[in-house]
């Protein structure tokens, strides 16, 4: 058995409620619930046009890291590679207002919004950074 196996923490976000201002979902670490997440409202590009900042970034998996967000001025797991979309992050916030694309974490105790945010932000950061220190890949494929 090879144990030099290159490991891949895998973050899902499974979206269970598209509404017309946000979308609701939840945020699995390998398979294990983490917490809830709130994006912006799913468009369905191309055919509806993306707004910016108001639109979930599309489906499918994409590279996480973890850097310096010049606009919060502290690291945050940024997600690399979605078409047509910069600086994704995920970070603590509560509406859809805060997001611009982003995915923020918290609980989804309040219709509309996730509370609670800031301590599963720092969490996840540094779960993530922990990975990618032991050598891990960490991906977030978004269902």
């Amino acid at each position: 058995m090879n144990l030099h196996l290159h490991h891949i923490m895998k973050l899902t976000v499974q979206r269970s409620y598209k509404g017309e201002a946000y979308t609701i979902g939840a945020l699995y670490i390998d398979g294990v619930y983490f917490c809830d997440t709130l994006e912006d409202c799913v468009r369905d590009m191309p055919r509806e046009a993306k707004v910016p900042g108001q639109t979930a970034i599309p489906s499918g998996t994409y590279p996480v890291i973890v850097n310096r967000s010049p606009r919060f001025g502290r690291d945050l797991p940024r997600l690399q590679n979605v078409p047509g979309f910069d600086g994704v992050l995920i970070h603590r916030g509560n509406t859809a207002a805060d997001t611009a694309g982003c995915i923020l974490v918290g609980e989804n105790k309040v219709k509309g919004k996730v509370i609670n945010s800031t301590g599963y932000e720092l969490s996840l950061t540094t779960t993530i950074q922990s990975a990618i220190k032991r050598g891990e890949t960490v991906t977030i494929t978004i269902e």
